[in-house]
């Protein structure tokens, strides 16, 4: 098996220096042809992505020692950009690239499943619908999803993005947007980068506001969701709207 070492302590992970000397069917390549792509640790898929590693490192090297700074989670190596994966020994630029570009396919995969039409029934539907643009995002982005009179999705689309800190999101164009479509209804939807659920007084006064130009409009807010990667905050099912 070609994971010879797993890196459970990274003071006694040996690499395998010569990936050439492993059986023909534990190199990642040789492989994926002979058992298919399942039988693939995470490792190895990566070590496919770069090609090859260091001097003193296989390329499967390089990839468990990457795995091991995010702590073995996908989710956070998604995160990571060109210049953070070039801090590692053996990635370049050229490497990094097809490390980000991968995982930006998968990215847009999900969201390719997700672009079905789609009924909007709670809170948890909200969050599902619009995980594959605001997962992994390092600054605030705010979103609207307009809906039709049976609540299925129209379309979504980003109104603003921001820093870490915060995002600007302007009543006129949110129900611009949503006129221009004939939509009957929005859901309003922005990230906080820090993981941090509750609503900023600037959230809560923005929801107001929209509820209540909504309401002159016969357009209404319909929830208002704070999105992070792990869970997310209704302002409906908190029974602010």
């Amino acid at each position: 098996m070609e994971e010879r070492a797993e890196i459970a302590d990274n003071s006694s992970y040996q690499p395998a220096l010569n990936i050439k000397g492993w059986a023909e069917e534990d190199r990642p390549r040789e492989k994926l042809l002979l058992k298919g792509k399942a039988a693939l640790s995470d490792a190895e898929l990566i070590a496919i992505l770069i090609g090859s590693g260091t001097p003193k490192l296989t390329a499967v090297d390089v990839a468990k020692l990457i795995l091991a700074a995010v702590n073995n989670d996908l989710n956070e190596l998604a995160k990571l950009s060109v210049n953070d994966l070039k801090k590692h020994k053996g990635i370049g630029e050229a490497k990094a690239i097809s490390i980000v570009s991968a995982l930006e396919l998968g990215r847009r995969r999900k969201e390719t499943l997700a672009s079905a039409k789609t009924r909007i029934t709670c809170s948890t539907d909200i969050y599902n619908y619009i995980k594959p643009q605001l997962l992994d995002l390092p600054h605030e982005e705010f979103w609207i999803i307009l809906l039709n009179r049976a609540n299925i999705v129209m379309r979504k689309e980003a109104i603003s993005t921001g820093g870490v800190a915060g995002t600007v999101a302007d009543p006129k164009i949110i129900f611009k947007k949503a006129l221009e479509q004939l939509a009957s209804s929005v859901i309003l939807v922005h990230n906080h980068p820090s993981g941090n659920l509750k609503p900023s007084a600037a959230d809560i006064s923005l929801t107001k506001k929209m509820k209540e130009a909504g309401t002159l409009l016969d357009l209404p807010i319909l929830d208002h969701i704070i999105f992070t990667d792990n869970d997310y905050y209704s302002f409906a099912d908190e029974g602010i709207l």
